[in-house]
């Protein structure tokens, strides 16, 4: 039997099973895919996930693929700038395609040692007292003490288990694809700058390879989601939107998405839970789907291996979802708010008018810019240090940087004075004696996410939070 077996291997899945192989737990993922897909759906890494990235020893081969951009507008497209005073030592977006990012937290989970099975595809699943049973369309069956659905929306593992999944079905639809296209690149340019005066949701780039990366709005929303448009289709909309099809020709890959908004009623039932667009989707304005998914995984790979291990305080387990569901509504709200933003008639752009003055105002930037990187995040622990619960940005030590140490997915402790210890707790969490100047505080306990569990220069207090964070001490 498995410690655990992933229904998913997209970049939630990849990064959930590394995180459980950074505790050694056995982990299978299960992928319905027989070959990686190459759609780019997503095109780059927001800060807080840049940071996680950052922590686990991953950043620079995701730099080495990528592109930085300080570029503001990821409000709604709204016009403004990258703020210059964001609270993190990664300042800007890393473009990087989707299908890049996949392969890179593939080679990962995989070099950790988890084992990934293409071709498989989940039909029925059963749990019990001990574990949970996973039926497949080939007439075998996996067996293991816990299932992380990471099935995307239409998600499997969720529909078997009975999770509700409200919310607004799609109203709009878009085709995207990736293809070669005929008319000169300046003609394309020009087109498309001008089409984007009047209409939101299109736009033709390229996107390497001399090919063009286009998306332009469906003709109605269709009822078969699963079933990508014909090349046809695709450039019959395009000459309806653009008044040309650019001469597009062989497409590498087509779809279609919608504007559908869904968040899953809860996170969990039994051994089974789910984890990215398997509990929630929503329309992709300012590019938090991936990224909400890899943190959903940071944030549930150490608590889950805790469970598996044996040593989880009560109800740790539980705080993935009341920590990450809050969040994601919150993601869903600024979806939603965004997609008003986007229509074109007076009332929504009299609105975005206004967004549009209020963001010129720094502090106001800023606040969205956070929400959207997702680095203003604050979990409620119940304490009143308003730093509790935030995560810790990196910063530079007398001996390197604190993110160097957050490699091994364990626990820090930063003890400036070297007064206070982990004894009983060292293997779950580590301990840096350094005489520095931040993090700006005597002593900070943060979990593996990253998160700071608690601040201070109090033992007792301290061991209250090694308690309730990293369960009982040892010894």
């Amino acid at each position: 039997m498995w410690d655990v077996a992933i229904v998913g291997g997209g970049p939630t899945g990849m990064m959930l099973a590394a995180e459980l192989r950074l505790h050694d737990v056995r982990v299978v993922v299960l992928e319905r895919d027989a070959v990686p897909s190459p759609q780019v759906r997503a095109l780059g890494l927001h800060v807080r996930t840049i940071e996680l990235l950052d922590q686990r020893g991953l950043l620079e081969r995701f730099l080495a693929h990528g592109t930085q951009h300080r570029v503001g507008g990821w409000f709604a497209g709204v016009d403004a700038p990258w703020p210059d005073d964001l609270d993190t030592a990664h300042g800007y977006v890393l473009g990087i395609p989707q299908p890049v990012t996949d392969r890179l937290l593939t080679a990962h989970a995989v070099a950790r040692g988890a084992e990934i099975r293409r071709g498989e595809t989940v039909i029925s699943l059963n749990q019990d007292a001990e574990g949970v049973t996973l039926d497949l369309a080939d007439g075998t069956a996996v067996r293991a003490r816990f299932v992380v659905g990471c099935d995307g929306g239409r998600s499997t593992v969720r529909r078997l288990v009975g999770i509700g999944f409200p919310g607004e079905p799609a109203t709009m639809q878009w085709l995207l694809g990736e293809m070669e296209l005929t008319a000169p690149p300046e003609t394309v340019a020009a087109v498309t700058a001008e089409v984007r005066r009047t209409q939101r949701g299109f736009g033709a780039g390229p996107s390497g390879e001399g090919r063009y990366r286009v998306v332009v709005p469906a003709d109605g929303v269709s009822e078969d989601r699963v079933t990508p448009p014909s090349l046809t289709e695709f450039a019959a909309q395009l000459r309806r939107h653009a008044g040309t099809d650019f001469g597009a020709h062989s497409p590498r890959w087509l779809s279609r998405f919608g504007n559908a908004t869904r968040l899953a009623d809860r996170y969990r039932t039994g051994r089974v839970l789910l984890a990215g667009d398997a509990a929630h989707v929503h329309p992709p304005l300012g590019g938090q789907g991936l990224n909400l998914g890899i943190q959903d995984a940071v944030n549930l790979g150490w608590k889950l291996a805790a469970e598996v291990d044996g040593w989880a305080p009560p109800d740790l387990l539980d705080t993935y979802e009341s920590e990450r569901r809050p969040v994601a509504d919150d993601v869903l709200t600024l979806t939603r708010a965004q997609s008003e933003l986007t229509r074109l008639d007076a009332g929504p752009q009299a609105v975005r008018q206004v967004i549009a003055d209020l963001m010129d105002i720094p502090r106001v930037n800023r606040r969205l810019t956070e929400r959207i990187t997702a680095i203003g995040i604050r979990y409620d622990f119940g304490d009143d240090d308003p730093q509790v619960g935030r995560r810790q940005r990196d910063v530079s030590l007398p001996r390197g940087r604190l993110y160097d140490r957050m490699h091994s997915g364990r626990g820090l402790l930063f003890d400036r004075d070297g007064t206070l210890d982990i004894d009983g707790w060292q293997g779950r969490v580590d301990r840096i004696v350094d005489h520095g100047d931040e993090p700006d505080a005597a002593a900070v306990l943060l979990r593996p996410d990253g998160h700071i569990a608690w601040r201070g220069e109090d033992a007792a207090g301290l061991r209250h939070a090694l308690s309730r964070w990293f369960g009982a001490p040892v010894g």
